[in-house]
């Protein structure tokens, strides 16, 4: 199985202005996950083109797949198209099945704001729905995947494509503790330096819940997860471990 990574680029002066809540961005960060890729970033950007292509830059860098969120429809705000042709110093080119599609949709009543929902940049593959009903193509042009804004479509969209992206799935376990970080940091020392390849992840708690510190433990290799997670538990004073899953 295939090791691989991936960085979301969240596109939309509305997430930044906290008008609207991103879901894209913990979908596609659970769905990946599930799917034994390794999230490595998560950047939210405005509807800036400048801004876009910096960032793009920056995950192609970092990750092996890169996923847009947001920024494609047919007003003056919607320049991922654009953004990611600039990143990849591609022409922006109309796709002649998406035109055709708009002309049979909308007729008469096909302007140049619907026309631009047939811009791509040039080179790149559309993925269409399989089913009967209407579609919308899902574009990607090299490791960029270009997604729609509106969580429904996204959720479609990716779910169109998900299994492109399945790698060596991730392993997990999780311990709930009745002690607090500091009785327990130096058992957590010991986890990290027998088992490297374990991520272990400490997460307190102070509210009403019913454990004081969650600890993970996260790999590809599952009898390391185990015996990581056995490890520490076998240091913890007697009652430490209310459970495990």
């Amino acid at each position: 199985m295939i090791v691989s990574t991936a960085a979301i680029v969240v596109i939309g002066n509305e997430v930044l202005s906290a008008k609207v809540t991103d879901e894209n961005g913990p979908f596609l960060a659970s769905e990946l996950r599930a799917l034994g890729v390794e999230l490595r970033r998560i950047e939210t950007v405005p509807d800036e083109i400048p801004l876009i292509v910096d960032a793009l830059k920056r995950c192609l860098g970092a990750a092996q797949w890169v996923f847009t969120s947001g920024g494609i429809g047919p007003t003056h705000d919607d320049v991922t198209i654009a953004a990611v042709a600039q990143a990849f110093d591609r022409e922006i080119v109309a796709d002649e099945k998406t035109l055709a599609l708009l002309r049979a949709r909308h007729g008469d009543k096909l302007n140049p704001a619907l026309r631009r929902l047939a811009e791509i940049p040039r080179g790149a593959t559309l993925t269409w729905d399989p089913g009967p009903g209407p579609s919308y193509p899902v574009l990607s042009l090299e490791n960029v995947v270009i997604l729609p804004g509106v969580p429904s479509l996204l959720r479609e969209g990716f779910l169109r494509l998900r299994d492109r992206f399945r790698a060596q799935p991730f392993y997990a376990r999780a311990v709930f503790l009745s002690l607090g970080e500091g009785a327990i940091a130096e058992h957590l020392d010991a986890a990290v330096a027998r088992y490297p390849t374990v991520a272990i992840g400490s997460y307190p708690r102070f509210d009403e819940a019913d454990y004081r510190v969650k600890v993970t433990f996260d790999g590809r290799a599952e009898a390391d997860v185990t015996a990581a997670a056995a490890l520490f538990c076998a240091r913890l004073p007697a009652g430490a471990v209310l459970r495990q899953e």
